[in-house]
């Protein structure tokens, strides 16, 4: 059994009634370090925290940082991969913020980050992806990539219900197959020695997620919502989510929102020319337009178009693709920050989104910038936006000057190279 011993000071955040945030003043942040890399980057990004915290508020604000414990970092000291105690301290205390984790070989948890997000049911997996000027890219107009992702964060295949070939289980489910629904079952080719597995797609889980993007295209102002999905193909999964995406558009967010769906209608009653110019008069309005996209055209238009999307909403296994791929334009995951959270019970964790490269760890060489941006996004949930603004004008600052760790260093001409914590000084310096 994991003993953690509880901060000594520090006041845990609550939601208050109207569904928000209460936020004192010296909120209690549980935090992993990470494996691997972990401990490197996190001691530079928790200076990097705590400097912009005193600059913003001049000790009026900060956080009293509570350490918890998983990965390999929890195995070694009390023999479980995630103690049940980390999970609670994470529901007790609602957001906190953790490094990269080890993924166990073989059986258990398979994997740790998605462990936590189903416990604490954190269904919204946020990944904001934008262009530091400077920032070596394989694409011509980086700048041109200003997106945030919705991803699903507790269903489709992610769920891990998974039948092992050769398994007794999947025996059992490849004969209800053949028994049940024996045309499906017919469509397996090689039954003998597939595994199988399912995919759960909700109405519920698909509104939550829906909700909680057009919310952020409101906030944020962002013109355009785009539901990804791969419908054309799965009909009675993704297609559904694509329904269902703009049944909460239109329903519950009709005063805000145009959907492409209501377009097509309009064709069909009144005409293409019709259909056009009532889009126009909403936009003119501004209305949100919510449209969709198939997943295979949008990893090609985000490339190509990337300027036509500005939010997307999409499921689980998309919403991994397209973060990674959007990453990658702007410089890697070295760079991109990730939230995972529940809007409504007010949950948060915020992490890297890179793993845990064990074989440049304790070397002191790595870009922490993917935990500090998440850092970013944390502070943006708290409503401290003066602290995360700075964090992002010392990050913005200290690439233009062209001081960076090893992975920007070898991709741009005439640039210094600085150690992780090195570079998390340079971030603090050029705060102001």
């Amino acid at each position: 059994m994991a003993s953690f011993e509880p901060p000594a000071s520090g006041t845990p955040l609550k939601m208050g009634p109207d569904g928000k945030l209460i936020v004192p003043d010296d909120p209690i942040i549980p935090f992993v370090e990470g494996d691997g890399i972990g401990p490197d980057i996190w001691k530079a990004s928790v200076r990097v925290f705590d400097a912009a915290l005193e600059k913003a508020y001049g000790g009026k604000k900060k956080v009293v940082w509570h350490e918890v414990y998983a990965g390999q970092k929890a195995f070694d000291e009390f023999e479980s991969w995630l103690p049940d105690e980390t999970v609670e301290a994470f529901r007790e205390y609602l957001v906190g913020i953790k490094g990269p984790l080890t993924t166990p070989i073989g059986g258990g948890i398979r994997s740790l980050n998605v462990a936590l997000r189903q416990r604490l049911d954190l269904y919204v997996c946020l990944r904001p992806v934008r262009w530091f000027s400077g920032v070596p890219s394989p694409v011509k107009n980086p700048g041109d990539v200003d997106m945030v992702i919705f991803r699903e964060n507790t269903e489709d295949i992610y769920a891990g219900i998974e039948f092992e070939q050769g398994s007794e289980d999947n025996a059992k489910v490849l004969a209800f197959l053949k028994e049940q629904f024996p045309q499906r079952f017919s469509k397996i080719r090689f039954p003998d020695t597939a595994g199988i597995g399912v995919k759960p797609v909700s109405q519920e889980g698909t509104a939550r997620l829906m909700r909680a993007a057009i919310q952020y295209a409101i906030d944020h102002k962002r013109p355009t919502v785009t539901i990804v999905h791969k419908g054309n193909i799965m009909k009675f999964t993704e297609g559904a989510f694509r329904n269902w995406s703009y049944e909460v558009a239109e329903k519950e967010y009709g005063d805000h929102t145009y959907t492409w769906s209501q377009w097509e209608r309009t064709v069909a009653a009144k005409g293409q020319e019709a259909a056009n110019a009532e889009q126009d008069a909403a936009k003119k309005a501004g209305k949100i337009i919510v449209k969709d996209a198939i997943a295979d055209i949008a990893l090609q238009q985000v490339l190509t178009r990337p300027t036509d999307f500005d939010v997307i909403a999409t499921l689980n296994l998309n919403g991994d693709y397209l973060s990674d791929a959007l990453a990658a334009q702007v410089g890697g995951i070295g760079i991109a920050p990730g939230g995972n959270i529940n809007y409504s019970t007010g949950h948060a964790i915020f992490e890297a989104t890179h793993g845990t490269a064990p074989k440049y760890a304790d070397k002191d060489m790595v870009n922490p910038s993917s935990v500090i941006l998440s850092g970013v996004l944390m502070f943006e949930h708290l409503g401290w936006q003066e602290a995360a603004d700075l964090i992002v004008k010392g990050i913005e600052t200290s690439i233009e000057n062209k001081t960076v760790t090893y992975d920007f260093h070898r991709l741009m001409e005439g640039a210094t190279k600085v150690k992780c914590s090195e570079f998390g000084d340079k971030i603090i310096e050029n705060m102001g």
